[in-house]
């Protein structure tokens, strides 16, 4: 008995030294963050790699739907109500699933993020959104299944999904004029308290996206000159706005004086651009 008591014992441990032992997972996780506009999104998911093997249309079958990595399904999380490929999609976390095939895919955001590769039981009412994006095969393969956040723009970017030598881009936009009109009229409304920031985050945003001119020379001058012109990323945007507004000679004056507090700080990036903008000008 004592010896039966011994050999389980050591059985015990050794499954206890086992199951610390680590090796690294086939399909590692990752995690995506990236500030698009205003709106924060992250991309949970586990990235399989090829292997030797043929993806599409054989490890991963043509019209079937997919979890689209490996391991739990891979989910987006979006901060802001946002429309994806023209549908409207609640903020909140969605599990990403696909119908891949050779020349179209439907992408599928499923509100059950809890599930071990595809849901037991397909639930059509929790389909918040399904979209069909065309397939662009790429020159060269990707080894790893990746998902990234590219062609970003203050409104919006793409989800891009990549494996083997296809690329599938879902297009989404964000909120962001909205949250940042809003941001910008409650703090312009103040009476008090105004920084030079202020001023100028509120001009340069209109002059980026091509709102009232007049407003944003307004509030940019008024950036410059609480600053006291040493700020020459200032100045560089207040010569823009002169310049858009068909102002030669203000837009001339306001990108030497940048260009003179660039030189000072060592920042040649912003001598090369009013450099640039003054020959454009024909004033160097």
């Amino acid at each position: 008995m004592k010896k039966f008591a011994l050999l389980l014992f050591i059985g015990l441990l050794s499954f206890s030294m086992e199951a610390q032992i680590q090796t690294p997972a086939p399909s590692p996780f990752s995690k995506l963050e990236q500030k698009v506009g205003l709106t924060d999104v992250t991309v949970e998911y586990s990235r399989p790699s090829m292997r030797g093997r043929k993806v599409f249309g054989d490890l991963v079958p043509f019209g079937a739907i997919w979890r689209t990595g490996a391991n739990k399904n891979s989910i987006i999380t979006f901060g802001d109500d946002v429309v994806v490929e023209g549908k409207e999609l609640k903020a909140g976390s969605y599990a990403i699933y696909t119908r891949p095939n050779e020349a179209v895919w439907e992408v599928i955001f499923y509100a059950d993020t809890e599930n071990w590769g595809n849901p037991q039981e397909w639930d059509a009412s929790k389909v918040a959104a399904t979209v069909k994006v065309e397939t662009y095969t790429m020159s060269e393969s990707v080894e790893t299944f990746t998902f990234t956040i590219d062609d970003l723009h203050n409104n919006g970017a793409s989800l891009g999904i990549l494996w083997e030598n296809t690329y599938v881009g879902v297009k989404f936009v964000v909120p962001t004029v909205d949250k940042a009109i809003k941001s910008i009229t409650e703090t312009m409304s103040k009476t008090e308290g105004l920084t030079a920031n202020d001023y100028f985050a509120a001009g340069s945003y209109y002059f980026s996206e091509g709102m009232n001119m007049e407003q944003a020379k307004e509030w940019v001058n008024k950036a410059v000159e609480m600053d006291g012109g040493k700020a020459y990323w200032m100045m560089r945007t207040q010569s823009l706005i002169y310049a858009k507004l068909g102002d030669k000679k203000a837009a001339v004056e306001a990108a030497k004086k940048s260009l003179v507090a660039a030189q000072a700080a060592g920042n040649q990036d912003y001598v090369k651009m009013n450099k640039d903008s003054l020959k454009e000008w024909a004033e160097m």
